[in-house]
Parts: C-alpha cells; structure tokens; sequence
C-alpha cells in the first residue's frame, strides 16, 4: 500500500481541517477509497498510487484556496473536489472591490472616496503620500496595499518602518531588548497584518524576512528592491530621514509613505520631513499624493467629533 503525506505548514491545520475534523470526514467520503489520517500538522492517506496522485492534486489547489482566501467550509471542499480548474470554483472579484481576503475569510476593502483614490493612484504610482488624521484608514489600507502585492507575486517582500519619535515616552526606559521594545511602538503595523494573514504564515514570513517590521535607522544603508515599502508616522521623520528613506528605493519597488502633519512628536523648530516632501515633490511625475480628511474616519463616530474638536483649537498648517 503507497502513503502520501501532506505537511500544513503555512495554514493553521485546526481551521483546515474544521470543527471536529468535519472537512477531513468530507474528504474521506470523496475518497472512499483511501485511508486518510489527520493528526498534529500532517494528513496522511494510504491507498493505490493513481488514487493518491488525484487526492494530492486536489489538496494542492484546497491548500492554495485557503493560502488565498484564508477560509475554506463544506461548499468549498465540495467545489474544488468537484471541479475541473480555478476558473470553476474562483468567484472572481473585481482588484478595485477586494484588495485582501483576511483572515477567517474576511473581506478587507478600501471603504471610502478617498480610500478608493488611494488605491487607484498605488495602482498608477510607484511613490505615494498619503496624508490625514488620525483613523482614516491611511496604514491599514497601505498594509492591505503590500499584502495583495505579495500575494500576486508583484513584490517579494513588505518591509514596514516607522521614525523611533516615541508620543511623549521614552523607549529607553521600556524593559526589554530592542525587539521587545519596539513591538508595542509597531503594534498598529502588526495589528493590520493580523487581520490580513493568518498566525502561522505571518509567524513564518517574518522569520523569512518577508515580512520586515523595523524602525528607520535600520534602512540605512540599504537598497530597497522588489519590495512595497511602507514608512507610517512619517510625520516625524527629519529631512534628513525624509531623504535618506526616499533614495532607499531599489528597482520593481513601491514606497508608501503615510502621516498626520497635525500630529507632529518632534522637538520645537525641527522642520518635518512629511511636510516637506511634501512640497519638494509635488511637481515630480510618478509621485502621488492624496488627502484624507474626517470623512474618512472609520473607527468609532465619536473619533470624528474628538478630530473636529481639535481642529478647532489647533493651527494645522
């Protein structure tokens, strides 16, 4: 008797193989005639070599669904044992509706005019500014941006960076080596790749180096190539970080650079790298730049109104 073993290592083996094992009871009715064991991240099948072959091929493209589409259920299992090729069981989705199947299948849309331009010029652009305040989707959809890009294959790398200017606190007084210290100041970068990539395969791109989360410094020095490149915060970043992150590019990159000129963390008279990209830039071809606003804000309502209400008291240029 022939044995097949099929290692998950990217897909997290409790969701795959479903509530009670209910998806690997499907596939032993669709193939009645192996002997198909799931234990710990590996199925095993046993049976004539013919029969193996197809049920490794039709493991293939369930494994390739559920890397896509981060969900896979009964009706879906169905389709894919039952059909010929993608095209027959793919619902297809227009690129300026869907940017990322997340996690547990969840659909991760641009949700707003000017998120919706946002995407359009990343589509048109290989650099682009996206400025506005705080909650209007500016990193989250940058980060949906990179994760589509990796999955088509357009990039082969993220690399996501932020200034080290801490909001009023100071990173040396955190305990911890300098991973453990910087996580929590990255946090709102994890935080969107969680939603877009499930555990084990962020878990396994980082430690790749596919995914790379650093503070500036760490550009130094580097060329940035086949990679969509993110700077969040850029607000505080100097001119000389400014210039130094922006002639990081490398060939077949993207660079998003995202900020809120009306949160600024640096010290008094130093000039903001964002603002003045900003206006250095603005006449350059292949540069782009878009401008949210509160009408843009997805988090809670009141968000809107705190935004509002500062506005008020403070002079953003």
């Amino acid at each position: 008797m022939n044995e097949l073993i099929i290692e998950l290592t990217e897909v997290s083996p409790r969701e795959f193989f479903g509530l009670q094992n209910a998806n690997i009871d499907l596939l032993k009715k669709f193939f009645p005639k192996l002997k198909i064991v799931a234990r710990g991240s590996k199925i095993k099948a046993y049976g004539d070599e013919e029969v193996l072959e197809e049920f490794d091929k039709r493991m293939t493209m369930l494994l390739e669904h559920f890397g896509k589409y981060n969900k896979i259920d009964e009706n879906v299992i169905e389709r894919v044992l039952q059909s010929e090729s993608k095209d027959d069981y793919e619902t297809p989705v227009s690129a300026g509706e869907v940017l990322v199947h997340g996690v547990s299948g969840k659909l991760i849309k641009a949700q707003t005019a000017n998120q919706r331009k946002l995407v359009e010029l990343m589509g048109k652009n290989d650099m682009v500014f996206a400025v506005g305040p705080a909650g209007t989707g500016k990193t989250y959809t940058g980060v949906a941006l990179a994760v589509k890009a990796l999955k088509e294959k357009q990039v082969k790398r993220i690399i996501l960076t932020r200034p080290a200017v801490e909001a009023g606190e100071n990173l040396g007084f955190l305990p911890g080596d300098l991973k453990e210290k910087l996580d929590p100041y990255m946090q709102p970068l994890y935080d969107a790749l969680r939603d877009m990539i499930p555990h084990e395969k962020l878990e396994s791109h980082i430690e790749k180096g596919v995914i790379q989360i650093a503070p500036m410094a760490f550009m130094r020095g580097r060329t940035l190539d086949n990679a969509f490149v993110i700077l969040d915060e850029a607000q505080n970043t100097t001119h000389a970080q400014m210039k130094m992150f922006l002639t990081r590019m490398g060939k077949s990159a993207k660079f998003m650079i995202t900020g809120d000129p009306g949160q600024i963390d640096l010290p008094r008279r130093v000039i903001s790298g964002l603002k003045e990209a900003l206006l250095v830039l603005k006449d350059v071809k292949g540069v782009g730049v878009i401008h949210l606003d509160d009408k843009d804000v997805i988090r809670h309502r009141l968000v809107k109104k705190v935004i509002a209400a500062y506005k008020s008291i403070e002079n953003v240029d």
